[in-house]
């Protein structure tokens, strides 16, 4: 059972109505990219990558080997860290946004409670691990079990991704495997006078991409710039995939960062989302592959310190995102 007498499939409510055009995402079987998998089925699932990228910018992903049981126990840390006394979260309050671990609490109007959110950074784990909260005393245990596998995951996606780009299966991107890891793990509380307030405004992740794993509906995307928003309804068993900012500059605009946002609903939610990357002071620039005279090098390097820097100047509080401040005009 999670803390508050809740467990994970409390958690899942039933899938709420949204008055929005919905597009079938494309669901990945993660086993065929695997090694014993034969070329001709690697090959269809790479084109089917390529093609969730090209019009959607997401996908799920099924038999991806993360256990129910390492699965269940990162839900289950993450709500007993947010049901925790506000005195024990305290501590990992602060406006630094370079902190390796960071609490905060969304508030709207008498201090009413749109989302908690626990930040924390995970690659590599054993560097960043000992700041982790240790109430309550399987957060580390379990959540470091959840965060190791998805980036193994994170990791063969990427170049996966790469791939599908008609780089070829051989493609190295330098020191991807020791590059940066941000778990954003959300408690959405529930919501019976206002279903669908906005609980996270829209926006697009910086990193090449986010795995996600929600406990009930509550994300929603946007393939038109926020002019429409389709709801992204759970798949048992799967994780949600999609594309960042660094993705689409990797990809010199071929690809596209996800715009998303997420909404409250009737239920309790948590989701938690692993933002993956190159570490924290290299550079992301378009992959030379990509550039001839027919397509120019279209947007200015840029690492995840520039990202914080960008936040933290106020810059995009003019409507500018990070990604339009990197594109070459």
């Amino acid at each position: 059972m999670l803390t508050g007498g809740m467990s994970v499939a409390h958690l899942r409510s039933p899938r709420i109505r949204y008055e929005a055009a919905t597009t079938q995402i494309p669901v990945i079987d993660f086993g065929l990219l695997k090694q014993q998998s034969t070329v001709t089925a690697r090959s269809a699932v790479i084109e089917d990558i390529k093609n969730a990228c090209q019009k959607l910018g997401c996908f799920h992903v099924v038999n991806h080997g993360i256990s129910k049981s390492v699965i269940s126990g990162a839900l289950e840390a993450a709500s007993s860290f947010f049901h925790l006394p506000p005195e024990k979260k305290s501590e990992f309050e602060s406006f630094d946004l370079k902190k390796p671990v960071r609490y905060e609490a969304a508030l709207q109007g008498n201090n009413n409670k749109l989302r908690l959110l626990l930040k924390h950074y995970a690659n590599p784990l054993r560097d960043w691990i000992p700041f982790w909260p240790q109430n309550p005393p399987n957060y580390r245990e379990t959540m470091g079990a959840y965060s190791k596998e998805i980036q193994q995951v994170a990791v063969q996606l990427i170049y996966a991704i790469v791939e599908s780009l008609g780089l070829g299966p051989n493609y190295h991107i330098t020191n991807l495997e020791n590059g940066m890891q941000l778990m954003a793990v959300n408690y959405y509380p529930y919501n019976n006078t206002a279903p669908h307030k906005i609980g996270l405004h829209a926006h697009t992740d910086y990193g090449f991409i986010t795995i996600l794993l929600q406990t009930c509906d509550g994300l929603q995307i946007s393939h038109n710039n926020g002019n429409t928003w389709q709801p992204v309804h759970i798949q048992p068993g799967a994780l949600h995939v999609h594309l960042g900012d660094h993705m689409e500059v990797l990809s010199n605009g071929r690809y596209k960062g996800l715009m998303h946002r997420a909404v409250l609903g009737c239920e309790e939610r948590i989701s938690m989302a692993s933002i993956h990357g190159l570490s924290m002071n290299e550079k992301v620039g378009t992959l030379k592959e990509l550039v001839d005279e027919q397509h120019p090098k279209r947007y200015r390097e840029s690492s995840f310190t520039d990202f914080l820097e960008f936040i933290s100047s106020g810059n995009n509080c003019g409507g500018k995102s990070f990604i339009q401040s990197l594109r070459n005009v």
